[in-house]
Parts: structure tokens; sequence; C-alpha cells
């Protein structure tokens, strides 16, 4: 199994309240019951207020690399992507557990 994290920093300006981010909230929890490669789903804000801190997230398991790539690649992952690249930056992480 797979473990991928993804954690998201809106850009320079942007808030929680800017008009795109309900449409790209919506878009990764369409991901979720729209890949069939995932085994577990979690997206979220983050609920604390440290410099270092990101603010949102997504944990999410799949069973192996080729599934990985499989969701990596999946059209609603790519559009949804696409959505969060017009205002954050993200760091990821995929480790074995």
């Amino acid at each position: 199994m797979i473990r991928h994290l993804v954690l998201f920093k809106l850009n320079d300006g942007v808030s929680k309240d800017d008009p795109r981010i309900p449409a790209a909230v919506a878009a990764f929890e369409k991901v979720g019951t729209a890949v069939p490669q995932l085994r577990e789903w979690q997206i979220g804000w983050n609920i604390t207020d440290r410099d270092i801190a990101y603010d949102f997230a997504i944990n999410s398991l799949v069973e192996d690399r080729e599934a990985l790539q499989s969701y990596l690649t999946h059209p609603e992952h790519v559009a949804a992507a696409q959505l969060w690249r017009e205002f954050a930056t993200w760091v990821i992480a995929d480790f074995e557990v």
C-alpha cells in the first residue's frame, strides 16, 4: 500500500474566501468517489494557525505504484489539480505502508 500526502499552500494574497476555492474543493471531493484506485480519501483545511503550516491537505491510500499512477493521471484528478494551480502551490510525499 502507498500513502499519498499532499499539502497545499495558498499563494500570497489568496485567502479561503477566494471565489475560486469552493469549485476547487468540490473537484477534489469528486476525486474521492470518481477514482476507483483510491482505498482511502480524506481532504480538509488546516485548523491551526502556525507560520510553518500549510492550508489544505489530502491524505489518500492506493494499493501500489500502478494504482498511484492511475490516480495521478485520472481525468478528475488532473482537472482538480489544474484548478488549484491557479492559486496554490503544494508538496507531496508518497510512502509505503
